[in-house]
């Protein structure tokens, strides 16, 4: 089920609950409409308000600060790409064949950022394909026939492994899924909001364009969250553009 579509979910029941609360206003006895009843359900759904909106913000904190770590976790795979080489490129003309599996290896990965569901790295991992064997493979072929080329193979093992490492770890966080029962009982609580603004609501456009408005923001809050959790695949996406320019980059 896709961001959007449970974004469109959680507009639905916040807005059926404003009508349901309309309804069910006329089938309220007149005596349990007056001040009284109205202060005390102001005051409880104000709770219920407080709740809704403290974990609506730590989620949203929450969402970008993965998006975030998704961001600089690909920042960080292009810089090591490109040391990679660097180094690799230092060691000597013998490196060339581990310089081809790097820049393959990066291609690879270009291609959808290497972790979406379409891309070809992804279905490599999903099928059981060892990612990144042939660089590795190449590295360790590498005969150093002095301390500085020796100092540089052990360089790029060690680039190697934190290069796998972050992408795995890219790779599994984005395998997480979303608690689907915090979003279920979040949308309650929203429900019950709207069911108590519609109790005590005129009947009129104006109230009904407020209720669409406010139902709206929610919603796209609610997107939102959604979306930054799945910054591999979702509405909003982290950007190839650091391994593009670290295929640039080795490419010269």
């Amino acid at each position: 089920m896709s961001p959007l579509f449970k974004g469109a979910i959680a507009l639905a029941c916040v807005l059926g609950g404003a009508v349901l609360g309309m309804f069910v206003r006329s089938r309220v006895p007149e005596e349990y409409q007056g001040a009284e009843s109205k202060d005390i359900i102001r005051l409880v759904m104000g709770l219920v308000l407080t709740t809704a909106a403290l974990a609506l913000g730590l989620l949203v904190g929450s969402a970008k600060s993965f998006y975030d770590t998704q961001n600089a976790g690909m920042a960080q795979i292009a810089a090591d790409y490109i040391m990679l080489d660097r180094i690799l490129d230092y060691y000597g003309p013998e490196s060339a064949g581990a310089r081809s599996a790097l820049r393959d290896l990066l291609a690879n990965q270009v291609e959808g950022t290497g972790l979406e569901a379409s891309s070809k790295t992804y279905a490599e991992i999903k099928s059981g394909a060892q990612v990144g064997d042939a660089l590795f493979h190449e590295i360790q072929k590498l005969s150093p026939k002095d301390d500085v080329q020796r100092f540089y193979k052990q360089e790029c093992l060690g680039l190697g492994i934190q290069l796998g490492q972050t992408r795995w770890l890219m790779y599994e966080q984005n395998t997480v899924p979303f608690p689907t029962l915090l979003l279920v009982v979040l949308l309650v609580w929203l429900f019950l909001l709207f069911i108590s603004f519609g109790i005590f609501a005129p009947r009129n456009p104006l109230v009904m364009a407020g209720f669409f408005v406010s139902g709206a923001a929610l919603s796209g809050a609610i997107l939102l969250i959604l979306a930054m959790y799945n910054p591999q695949r979702g509405l909003i996406r982290v950007s190839n553009a650091p391994l593009r320019a670290a295929m640039d980059q080795i490419k010269r």
